[in-house]
């Protein structure tokens, strides 16, 4: 329970159910120390409270769960290095594979003796039998309101998570879960969305860079697409692919980031059309069944952000000479796409069923 309506109505639909329910708050950083901090943020002192008074409201017991160390491990970290490694990282993905459906649903299943967990994530949970070999199947299938799925941001459970995850909102849309919060007289019926990273108050990731990694900006030169010198840049962890504002150069027309070599400290500006792609690979791939749909490749709708349009794309498993090196998978979309950045999530799907995904490798990898 986050302290947000999302999480609130879902308790309250199992309640509702006559499942046991026991609410729990995670504690990730330290930004919950601070009650300065906007009640928009999942993960403030306020939430913690608006979690337990909903606790209170339903009649279920409720705990605080530090899991500081897991979510430091699993998400902090790897998206400082990402940022200072020229990557936009996806933190939303790492929370849930590690902390929310990792180290939560270890705890619910072993501290609380809970069968499953249940977030108040937009998504779906379907369960197959297949006849020949009486295997149990799980599926992840995207939300009924396609403007609230978040199933792109979940691609990386297995079968034992999904075994043990329950999505009670995945058949309603927004407007109706307002609705339900306002009928049971929720706390937290009318609180607002959270729309920033949790642990980065304000917005602005270079102020935790700063604060969490000790990064201190290194001016280096910005390039065009020709190798020409048009400007300096900030260090290179300011800026991501596809960015245009904040750039301090002025071109006659629009620049956007195309390209980052942190090594290099280089960023290299393009136009829009610079920064189309019909293919791109795709490191660290993960999915849903335990196994991609066939070994060599396979063809799915692709999406590389959250919310952008699904394209029908041809996923390879590229050869390695090392049988020992990370796979890459090359993916090649029908269409262009728009900046695909590198360490962002490239998610695949069939008719609405979420195949698996992994993160964009930088050019030439």
């Amino acid at each position: 329970m986050s302290g947000g309506v999302d999480s609130s109505v879902a308790a309250a639909l199992l309640c509702r159910q006559g499942v046991d329910v026991v609410g729990v708050w995670m504690r990730l950083h330290d930004v919950a120390d601070s009650y300065s901090e906007s009640r928009r943020s999942c993960c403030s002192a306020d939430a913690a409270d608006d979690a337990r008074r909903v606790a209170g409201q339903l009649g279920i017991p409720f705990h605080i769960l530090n899991l500081e160390a897991a979510f430091g491990r699993g998400v902090l970290e790897p998206f400082l290095h990402a940022y200072q490694a020229g990557e936009t990282p996806s933190p939303c993905v790492d929370c849930n594979s590690t902390v929310k459906f990792g180290a939560l649903l270890g705890q619910a299943r072993h501290l609380y003796g809970c069968a499953a967990v249940a977030t108040g994530h937009y998504a779906r949970v379907a369960v197959s039998v297949d006849a020949a070999t009486g295997r149990t199947r799980y599926r992840l299938l995207a939300a009924r309101d396609p403007d609230k799925d978040q199933s792109y941001f979940l691609y990386g459970l297995g079968q034992d998570q999904l075994a043990h995850t329950r999505f009670p909102l995945g058949e309603l849309t927004k407007p109706e879960v307002r609705g339900l919060a306002h009928e049971l007289g929720l706390a937290t019926a009318d609180k607002p969305e959270s729309q920033e990273i949790c642990f980065v108050p304000g917005g602005d990731y270079r102020t935790a860079l700063r604060d969490r990694a000790g990064w201190t900006p290194l001016p280096g030169p910005l390039v065009d697409v020709d190798g020409r010198t048009v400007g300096r840049h900030q260090g290179t962890a300011a800026y991501t692919v596809g960015q245009r504002q904040g750039l301090g150069v002025a071109l006659g027309e629009p620049r956007f980031v195309a390209r980052i070599d942190a090594a290099a400290n280089l960023v290299q500006l393009g136009r829009r059309a610079d920064l189309q792609r019909r293919a791109f690979a795709v490191r660290d791939a993960a999915f849903v069944d335990g196994k991609p749909p066939h070994p060599s490749g396979f063809t799915a709708d692709v999406r590389i952000r959250h919310r952008a349009a699904l394209v029908p794309g041809r996923i390879r498993r590229r050869e390695a000479s090392d049988p020992a090196a990370p796979a890459l998978w090359d993916v090649e979309v029908e269409e262009p796409v728009w900046a695909p950045a590198p360490g962002q999530a490239a998610v695949f799907y069939a008719a609405g069923e979420v195949l698996g995904g992994g993160r964009i490798a930088p050019a030439g990898a």
